[in-house]
């Protein structure tokens, strides 16, 4: 390894995804490397995002389906729900998982440092008041919620409180309309909460699919979900014991938590960037280039700290990749940002890959596109008042598939298959001559044989 007196060949900032990811594969690779976290192991995802939020999606999900059981026979008292049960379960679970990411550093040999991390010089970090040296430096620090501004913001929480409530709110007013705000908006409709989603566009998910957008839009307000569009909290106050939200449509709402959902920032205040000079984008992530390499070439930078999909597996990737090249003489290793797949876990959910229809166009591509909204199965008994829509987008020239966009049951699970199909290229001939699995909602995908449009 390096020949220099340095501490350390490889320290990160931070044990989040990526950065557990790429210190475990370093050591592995033979490197000496430590790492630094003030928080808490496996960052936002397993702690304060991902996983306790599918947890609790999980759990708003039981509420209509012991519903729709009566329609397949199943009768039962109507059933109580405990939300402190739910919160200390999930407790139990992330604290299992944050000692598996502890194990997995221990046992590849990675030096573990409890506490902040912040630049002395561009080869020195402060810990804890004690200086470490490293040759080269990886700054995976993720991101954290941004807070609102307007007055009474103090009352808002955001997600990362979302998940530590002492009791579950009877109305919750959500600010916001990208994929975290639908998700929470599910979870406390589903578990029983009067929800009001406050947004200042014309329709949720706009990085999405437009047609996905206005699906779940309609999908949210037959659920009772109130979807206040092209409005914007002006003020927040208390008035006998309840919340006051103001917005800019003289509307005052009336209610008992607010949750503010308004996007992501890096998290990058107290690293110190400035004093050895790294580079910020205007939004405040740091400035990449294809190595992952900062401005300061042995200090790189992955994850949701920069300006890439902020994605738990694409962190991953990116600091497994950069410490293949780095340690484990795989010099031509580097992440694929092209179709990558993902998915919100709304009320339905969805699940997406590839281009949008209007991406698709604004690249030049001549389109046909293909789309089926349908019942579900279960539905045709359980009575349920809820469909499903799928949507392909295809290049005429070439048949291949660009977009595979779905909002419906299981759409997660069923596009990370598509998105394998996408990655490999397919074509709408080889959907098309793929035999369906019946009956499921998935076989659609290779039963669409007329374009809606071309």
């Amino acid at each position: 390894m390096t020949q220099h007196s340095y501490d350390y060949d490889f320290f990160v900032i931070g044990a989040g995804s990526g950065g557990v990811r790429a210190a475990r594969i370093a050591a592995t690779h033979g490197a000496k490397v430590g790492i630094a976290e003030g928080r808490h192991y496996g960052g936002t995802c397993v702690n304060i995002g991902c996983v306790p939020k599918k947890l609790f999606a999980y759990a708003s999900d039981y509420g209509p389906a012991f519903e729709d059981a009566c329609g397949f026979g199943w009768n039962a008292e109507k059933p109580s729900f405990n939300w402190t049960t739910l919160l200390q379960n999930k407790n139990k679970e992330i604290e299992r998982l944050n000692g598996i990411y502890a194990s997995l550093l221990q046992n590849a040999g990675v030096e573990v440092m409890d506490g902040f991390a912040s630049f002395v010089d561009e080869h020195t970090l402060e810990i804890n008041g004690k200086h470490i040296t490293a040759d080269k430096i990886l700054i995976a620090t993720g991101g954290k919620p941004r807070r609102p501004t307007y007055p009474g913001a103090e009352h808002t929480i955001v997600s990362d409180d979302a998940f530590y409530l002492e009791k579950l709110p009877e109305h919750v007013v959500i600010e916001g309309g990208g994929y975290i705000a639908v998700e929470f908006a599910h979870i406390f409709h589903g578990l029983g909460a009067k929800v009001t989603l406050i947004y200042r566009g014309k329709q949720i998910l706009r990085e999405f699919d437009s047609d996905i957008g206005a699906f779940l839009t309609s999908e949210m307000q037959k659920q009772g979900i109130n979807l206040n569009l092209e409005a914007n909290i002006t003020e927040i106050s208390i008035k006998n014991d309840k919340y006051q939200v103001k917005t800019d449509k003289n509307e005052d709402i009336k209610c008992d938590l607010t949750l503010s959902a308004i996007g992501r920032v890096p998290l990058t205040e107290n690293l110190n960037l400035d004093k050895i000079g790294i580079k910020t984008l205007k939004s405040g992530h740091i400035e990449t280039n294809k190595e992952n390499q900062t401005s300061i070439p042995h200090i790189y930078a992955v994850g949701d700290v920069t300006d890439t999909w902020q994605l738990t597996p694409v962190a991953l990737n990116e600091g497994h990749c950069l410490v293949d090249r780095l340690f484990g003489n795989k010099p031509e290793r580097y992440v694929s940002y092209e179709n990558i797949p993902t998915a919100v876990f709304s009320n339905p959910p969805i699940g997406t890959v590839g281009l949008t229809e209007q991406q698709a166009k604004d690249q030049g591509f001549d389109v046909a596109i293909f789309k089926s909204t349908f019942k579900p199965m279960r539905h045709t008994l359980s009575g349920r008042d809820e469909k499903t829509l799928m949507k392909l987008i295809v290049d005429k020239k070439t048949d291949k598939v660009l977009g595979a966009h779905m909002c419906g049951t299981d759409a997660p699970e069923i596009l990370q298959g598509i998105g394998i199909a996408l990655k490999s290229g397919a074509t709408k001939a080889d959907f098309d001559a793929t035999i369906g699995i019946h009956p499921t909602a998935a076989e659609e995908f290779v039963t669409m044989r007329s374009a809606v449009s071309e």
